[in-house]
């Protein structure tokens, strides 16, 4: 195979010929500023359609290469990949953060109380995140993963469903939630075994440190 060294930024061409010789493939390739959608693949025969983030242009041979192997065979293991892309991350234009409508006085609820208990009682008040009521729509059977979420790229804020809002919903499993999606916004993203998780030993650790945890989940089992 032939081996590029590239050491500074090349141009669009050079990089899909590199990846056309180092897999035998025709490949389409899209530049894109798109950083949350970093590499993507779409294949048809022997042609191969591929998006890369622009900072990719700018990745040494072995990540090119790692790049190549994901053409190949897209359940690749991508270290050098995932390495490269954290290492840069600070080059990645971000999005200038989504308005959040912030409500968190429900009619059964304070969200905001509960937060503030929380964070007293489990995080020494160390969590900084905003948490709101959910908009409302369909009414349908919850998930366990639909009943709160937490984002943090750039608006750090937890979402409770708005179906928790009710005064059949005892105190401690709502404060459950709210436990879970804080636990989120303290540990972030771990890695076990080499795998990215959010659902990680330390957080599942964590998790069970609640008081009320063994209540809370058979709640949610008979009710859920």
């Amino acid at each position: 195979m032939d081996q590029l060294k590239l050491i500074f930024q090349i141009d669009e061409d050079a990089f899909r010929g590199y990846l056309e010789r180092a897999t035998k493939k025709e490949v389409s390739l899209v530049i894109t500023d798109n950083s949350s959608s970093m590499l993507s693949m779409k294949r048809k025969g022997n042609a191969v359609s591929i998006r890369v983030h622009r900072i990719f242009l700018s990745a040494g041979s072995e990540v090119i290469d790692e790049i190549a192997g994901f053409i190949r065979n897209s359940r690749a293991k991508t270290p050098r990949i995932r390495d490269f892309i954290r290492q840069n991350s600070h080059h990645l234009k971000r999005r200038p953060p989504r308005k959040v409508n912030i409500k968190t006085e429900g009619s059964c609820y304070d969200l905001l109380e509960m937060f503030h208990s929380v964070n007293t009682k489990y995080f020494e008040g160390r969590v900084s995140a905003s948490i709101t009521w959910g908009g409302k729509g369909p009414r349908r059977v919850a998930a366990r993963r639909t009943l709160g979420s937490f984002c943090g790229d750039n608006n750090n804020t937890i979402r409770i469903n708005p179906m928790l809002d009710n005064k059949r919903v005892p105190r401690y499993f709502l404060e459950f939630i709210v436990y879970h999606e804080m636990l989120h916004a303290d540990i972030g993203i771990r890695t076990d075994d080499g795998r990215r998780s959010m659902h990680s030993r330390e957080f599942r650790r964590r998790e069970k440190m609640f008081e009320h945890y063994d209540r809370a989940i058979e709640w949610e089992k008979k009710k859920w």
